[in-house]
């Protein structure tokens, strides 16, 4: 990557910060650009510059975002793999790297949970493309743990796969808004429990 494309690289990352934090903070109408060069430090022109419009930087926002979030779920369940770990050991580790992704991009995952639940968005459907991006990587494992029979047959792997990217967004928006006293280890073992089945009693 040569010097001009590593600079314009570096912008759009810190037009991203400054956009994800305005908008979390105030909704995507109420934020301009003039607020999200002010908060990056760049001119007004820079932002055009890098997008065409304020719809355009947020797209590509959330296209980023989740493009994070899928590959540090790929790189969990891969490096498990070689070190030899079970198919159940590759979605814990997915849970831990999820939780660390949302502590780490706290204002972007808020955004992103209120972004899925609305409707007659602009950018819709790259969100629901990118969001089917990373709940294909937690499928692709239940999937490889069902044919190595590590998992049962009976399981729905699409709504079973949402349901663990899902349980991860909530819990660690809970985490972080209401139990932020307790550590990412915490949560991570209490995730854990419900992935291996380790919730009930052990009364007949």
């Amino acid at each position: 990557m040569d010097s001009s494309s590593t600079r314009r690289q570096a912008t759009r990352q810190k037009l991203y910060e400054a956009a994800v934090t305005l908008i979390a903070e105030q909704g995507f109408s109420a934020t301009t650009v003039d607020e999200i060069a002010e908060r990056a430090g760049v001119a007004k022109g820079t932002v055009y510059y890098n997008f065409a419009s304020k719809t355009v930087l947020f797209e590509e926002l959330l296209r980023h975002g989740v493009g994070l979030l899928t590959a540090s779920l790929r790189e969990a369940a891969e490096g498990t793999e070689e070190r030899g770990g079970s198919k159940v050991d590759a979605l814990d580790a997915m849970i831990r790297a999820g939780l660390v992704f949302i502590d780490r991009y706290p204002a972007f995952t808020q955004l992103y949970v209120a972004e899925l639940w609305r409707t007659n968005r602009a950018w819709q459907s790259t969100l629901l493309v990118v969001r089917q991006e990373a709940v294909a990587v937690v499928e692709g494992v239940l999937r490889e743990g069902v044919e190595a029979g590590e998992l049962s047959e009976e399981i729905d792997i699409p709504l079973t796969a949402a349901a663990l990217v899902g349980m991860v967004l909530v819990a660690a928006l809970d985490w972080q808004a209401f139990q932020p006293e307790r550590s990412i280890d915490d949560v991570h073992s209490a995730l854990s429990r419900l992935l291996q089945g380790r919730v009930s009693g052990t009364r007949a």
